[in-house]
């Protein structure tokens, strides 16, 4: 048996919070019971107002934009 660990960028665009983007990862059932995921840990970061060009919104910016907000 494996054990995998996956880092995940939630645009919340609901508002809901990270205790929710949490519960939410981790109650789903998932088919046949194939994962139970456990959220280690969080970092939430104000990425200012959204627009389609945004950064994170691009392919091409993508990656480099996640690392520079969360590496400060």
């Amino acid at each position: 048996m494996n054990v995998h660990k996956v880092t995940l960028v939630v645009i919340d665009f609901d508002d809901i919070g990270v205790e929710d983007v949490k519960y939410h990862l981790e109650e789903t059932k998932y088919p046949n019971h194939c994962m139970y995921p456990f959220i280690v840990d969080t970092e939430t970061v104000d990425i200012g107002e959204w627009d389609d060009s945004h950064p994170l919104n691009r392919r091409d910016t993508f990656d480099a934009e996640v690392k520079r907000i969360f590496s400060k």
